[in-house]
C-alpha cells in the first residue's frame, strides 16, 4: 500500500521513460531497503513489488486499465547499465546482500552485544559462525540469515592476521579441499585437530605433534 501511494504521488507529468527509470532507482527501490536489511522478503511480496515497478516504468501514472506494451523483458531491465540494462535493483539479490551483511559483521566484529546474544542462544559451529538455528519458535530471522552463510563463505578468503581464529586443518589452503580432507591419514594421527594457526606455531617455527602409530604383530 505504501508503495502504491508513493508511486501515485510522484510528480510524473510527461516524464520520459529514462526519467521514470531514475525515479524507480532513487525512490521506489529505496523504500523497502530497511525492512530487507532485517527480514527475508517472501517471494509473493517480491513479485508484487516487481509488478508495481514494472507497470510504473512502462505506464507511469496512467490509468492501470489501459494496457501498454512492455517493450523489454524485466530480467533485462534488472541488468546493470554497464551491461546494457537500466540498473534497476534485483530485489532478491539486494535482500540477500543486506542480510549477509549481518553474517559479515558476526564474523568480523570481536565484541558486540547482539553477537554475544546469538552465541549464547545457538552456540558456535566454527570460530566464524554460529550453529544452525533449529528451534521451532523465535528463531525465524536468524535462521534465514544463518542459512545464507555457505553462499557468503564460498565467496570469501580469510586474512590470517595473528591466526587466532583460523583453524589449521579445517581451512582450504591450496586447491579445493582442506588439509583434513587432503591428508586424512595424517589428520587421524594429529593431536591438534582443532588447533588454530596461532597455536600451531612457536618460537622455533611450526609446532606439529602426532600420536605414535603402534604396530601389532598378528600370528596365524
Amino acid at each position: 500500500m505504501y508503495w502504491r501511494n508513493a508511486r501515485r504521488s510522484l510528480p510524473i507529468g510527461k516524464v520520459i521513460l529514462g526519467g521514470r527509470a531514475t525515479l524507480i532507482n532513487s525512490v521506489l527501490d529505496a523504500l523497502p531497503t530497511y525492512m530487507m536489511s532485517v527480514y527475508p522478503m517472501p517471494a509473493s511480496v517480491r513479485d508484487k513489488l516487481d509488478a508495481i515497478r514494472r507497470n510504473f516504468l512502462w505506464q507511469g501514472n496512467c490509468d492501470p486499465n489501459k494496457h501498454k506494451f512492455h517493450l523489454v523483458k524485466w530480467n533485462e531491465v534488472l541488468v546493470s547499465k554497464k551491461e546494457g540494462g537500466l540498473g534497476t535493483r534485483n530485489l532478491k539479490i539486494q535482500n540477500h546482500s543486506l542480510l549477509m551483511k549481518w553474517l559479515w559483521r558476526f564474523a568480523s566484529q570481536e565484541q558486540s552485544l547482539w553477537k554475544d546474544t546469538i552465541k549464547a542462544s545457538y552456540g558456535m559451529e566454527t570460530r566464524w559462525i554460529s550453529n544452525i538455528a533449529t528451534q521451532p519458535y523465535g528463531t525465524g530471522v536468524w535462521r534465514t540469515i544463518r542459512n545464507l552463510w555457505p553462499k557468503l563463505i564460498n565467496k570469501c578468503t580469510i586474512k590470517i592476521g595473528n591466526g587466532g581464529k583460523t583453524l589449521f586443518c579445517e581451512e582450504v589452503w591450496v586447491g579445493q579441499a582442506s588439509l583434513k580432507a587432503s591428508f586424512p591419514d595424517l589428520f587421524s594421527l594429529s593431536l591438534q585437530k582443532v588447533a588454530t594457526v596461532k597455536e600451531m606455531r612457536d618460537a622455533q617455527g611450526s609446532n606439529l605433534t602426532f600420536r605414535k602409530l603402534t604396530l601389532r604383530t598378528v600370528r596365524y
